[in-house]
């Protein structure tokens, strides 16, 4: 009897200990592709050429249908790096830096950090600059959100052999540039080692990590090895140009000025030469998507890791004569998201509604930490399970236009619709018309569903100009 009772007592010891033993902290690797669009192999793109992308699809699960919450670099990434919604933050510009919108605010890296993890950054994850090359140190959020956080410059063996700008210097962002030297001489080769050694270092170590990967591709100025503009000969692209019947877009659904002016001169060797190099671009990025695969197989820690691979924004090629990002338009607003997790299912798609913001909510689900305030956005560890599942009903993004102007819009499983601050409307069937070509906003048998549509708007409430979050 006393034996049966000593094992009893350890036994319960042991199981009220349990609570105490906190589960495995599962490493983060953040992989963002500046301003990419579903230019991707496992997306269906099929002149693309994104290798080691389709086979980190094949490791995890791909959502087809995945919405930012701003169509611009700055503000999207401090939603979803924040897991708050664009009209919560108040950042609506990539002139604004978010620790003076929100100085208290707990950031996903600074929450990890905060819980044990050693957190970096290495390249563009928070937007620090505006351009390749500039740099604000301040915006690194080094010593808050990250441990470490550096950004890179091209070499000078990294140079420009080959190229122009395409609007003969009226845009100076709008350039293509082949280079010389190895992938390494370019800011993206040099976030890659970076980040493979901070990996190597914190895993002999044991330690959890975050790391941070910014690929800059194939964000503008359009400038890369020589050998990846080699994969697409000139010409050998197609480019989309809309129907003739196409509905006209309301004055603020394209940001218009010197952009549409310079775009509209193009001819179709410009926009031949920009799309050619915007491809360079992903598969220079892509190249250093797979150096990192290939670290984590070697030091083998897939099943303690978990992998988002995302870009930050859309991008029109030629819809509605756009080349740029900043409308609400499903080219600018959806963008690829691949999660591999420990548990997960692999090489299945997702093809229900997600947001951006869920990313942060997810991680804090996988690592079992409380949220340091309210998400705008739920876990998306359930559709990692099973991928036929339901997702949200529906995904918002707003963008504003300066002067107090904005449109926000809402997309559903068959539908979209965008309201803007003048009262002009669009409405789009996502089934019949995936180009948003035919705005059927004007057909009186839709006006039931623009009710319903603007019902599901009023969830997220009006934009206000100026706003900053209270702390």
């Amino acid at each position: 009897m006393k034996g049966v009772f000593l094992y009893s007592l350890i036994a319960a010891l042991l199981l009220l200990a349990l609570p105490f033993y906190a589960a495995e902290k599962l490493n983060v690797l953040l992989i963002i592709s500046d301003d990419l669009r579903d230019t991707v192999g496992c997306y269906g793109n099929k002149e693309i050429k994104t290798p080691n992308v389709d086979r980190l699809a094949e490791r995890g699960v791909r959502f087809d249908r995945a919405y930012v919450q701003y169509p611009v670099c700055n503000p999207s990434r401090t939603s979803f790096l924040t897991g708050l919604r664009c009209e919560q933050t108040g950042v609506v510009g990539n002139n604004v830096f978010f620790r003076t919108a929100m100085p208290d605010v707990v950031t996903l890296p600074q929450m990890l950090r905060q819980s044990g993890w050693y957190t970096a950054s290495y390249g563009k994850i928070f937007h620090a600059g505006e351009v390749v090359g500039q740099i604000r140190e301040e915006w690194l959020d080094r010593g808050k959100s990250w441990d470490d956080a550096q950004m890179f410059r091209a070499t000078p063996e990294g140079r420009i052999v080959e190229g122009r700008n395409l609007t003969g210097g009226k845009l100076k962002w709008c350039e293509w540039g082949a280079t010389a030297g190895l992938g390494d001489d370019q800011p993206d080769g040099q976030s890659a080692v970076h980040v493979i050694k901070g990996i190597e270092k914190e895993t002999a170590e044991g330690k959890p990590w975050m790391f941070g990967a910014g690929f800059h591709r194939p964000h503008d100025p359009f400038i890369s090895p020589k050998k990846y503009f080699e994969l697409y000969p000139p010409g050998s692209l197609k480019l989309y140009h809309d129907p003739t019947n196409i509905s006209p877009a309301p004055s603020l659904a394209i940001p218009g000025g010197a952009f549409a002016e310079a775009f509209n001169a193009f001819t179709d060797k410009e926009r031949g030469e920009f799309l050619r190099a915007y491809y360079a671009g992903v598969s220079f990025m892509d190249a250093q998507v797979g150096r990192l695969m290939e670290t984590l197989d070697r030091l083998k820690v897939w099943d303690k890791t978990v992998v988002i691979f995302c870009g930050d924004n859309g991008y029109h090629h030629n819809e509605r004569n756009w080349w740029n990002k900043s409308t609400l338009f499903e080219r600018s607003c959806r963008v690829p998201l691949i999660i591999v997790a420990p548990g997960g299912k692999k090489g299945v798609v997702c093809k229900s509604l997600v947001e951006f913001v869920d990313l942060y909510p997810t991680i804090l689900d996988f690592e079992e930490l409380k949220a340091p305030h309210k998400m705008a956005g739920q876990s998306l560890r359930p559709l990692l399970n099973e991928p036929s599942g339901p997702g949200r009903d529906a995904a918002f993004t707003l963008v504003a236009r300066g002067n107090g102007r904005y449109g926000q819009t809402v997309r559903t499983e068959s539908w979209r619709f965008t309201q803007w601050s003048d009262g002009a409307i669009e409405l789009y069937d996502e089934i019949m018309d995936q180009e948003e070509t035919h705005d059927v906003s004007g057909d009186p048998a839709n006006a039931p569903r623009i009710k319903a549509m603007k019902l599901l708007l009023n969830r997220i409430g009006p934009f206000q100009p100026n706003h900053q979050r209270p702390q």
